[in-house]
């Protein structure tokens, strides 16, 4: 991981009218470099579902880099951003659709309409956004029925005292256990991130989820490998060939977004660039820093 020195960031807050929120809600960001530069900035959208953007703050080195403006945020409900902590488990409430109106929002708030980054970027890209120049897909799967297949083949790579503290739990349904936390972990260390110990800026972001994990918990489920939630049958492979604008795709070798999962991204997007990270698991950003800044200023910058 580098050490290079982060840029100076501008903090704010975008309202967000959020029907049926019953409160004034608002999207906290914060950018690095000069949006009215005339450089296309990158907009970095965190995973999750219910994650938030420390992770993700390695990659503003592309402004000093390349002097290209980035804006990280939090998405609503997490990080610094309107909690609905009332919210939880309304599946339909929390869709994907409500952060890609949020992202409409922050972005028209900031007068961009520009590159975007992961999951909730696709989706946004298949709806063919005026103004949306490049897409980078980062270590996200295609759907998440290849997700937790690829999960499920991962499993079977830790040791059998690991396999079975997941599997009692989790038929138990006690989830929030010291054996299957520890166990979880185990999980994580192989095919989350291999830096050890795990980064201050990845812990925060965990640390975000536990503090509020509503919208991880209704959407996603109790980790990264154990599907419960609203998206367990989310798929945009149907959708993929909408996508018209020039693509990277970006895995690890160790990732828990697998080749499988990501296949189909390869597969049907008319434009695409794959690189994957031969060191990684799931934050290259964080695992292979300079040559994630290498790889993605040069197709920010050149293609």
């Amino acid at each position: 991981m580098s050490s290079a020195t982060l840029p100076e960031f501008v903090e704010g807050e975008a309202p967000f009218s959020v029907p049926g929120a019953g409160k004034e809600c608002k999207t906290w960001y914060k950018v690095s470099g000069d949006l009215k530069s005339g450089i296309r900035p990158l907009v970095v959208l965190h995973g999750g579902p219910g994650c938030t953007h420390e992770y993700l703050e390695v990659v503003s080195q592309l402004t000093n880099l390349y002097s290209i403006p980035v804006v990280l945020y939090d998405q609503l409900g997490n990080g610094r951003s309107t909690h609905l902590q009332e919210r939880n488990g309304d599946v339909k409430f929390w869709t994907t659709q409500l952060f890609i109106d949020e992202l409409h929002n922050l972005l028209t708030h900031l007068g961009i309409h520009d590159d975007l980054q992961r999951m909730l970027g696709a989706a946004f890209a298949t709806q063919q956004p005026k103004g949306l120049h490049k897409l980078v897909i980062a270590d996200s799967p295609a759907s998440m029925k290849l997700w937790m297949e690829v999960a499920a083949d991962l499993r079977l790579k830790l040791s059998q005292d690991v396999q079975d503290a997941l599997n009692k739990h989790e038929a138990e349904g006690t989830t929030t256990h010291e054996e299957y936390l520890a166990a979880t972990q185990t999980f994580y260390d192989n095919f989350l991130c291999r830096v050890k110990p795990m980064p201050p800026a990845l812990k925060a972001a965990f640390d975000w989820v536990d503090k509020d994990p509503t919208v991880y918990m209704t959407m996603n489920g109790p980790n990264e490998f154990h599907i419960t939630g609203s998206l367990k049958t989310w798929s945009i492979i149907d959708d993929l060939h909408k996508i018209s604008v020039p693509t990277l795709l970006l895995n690890g070798r160790y990732d828990e977004a697998q080749d499988k999962s990501v296949e189909p991204y390869f597969q049907n997007i008319p434009r695409v660039k794959w690189i994957q990270f031969s060191e990684s698991a799931h934050v290259p950003q964080l695992e292979e820093t300079e040559r994630f800044m290498e790889v993605v200023g040069n197709f920010l910058l050149k293609y």
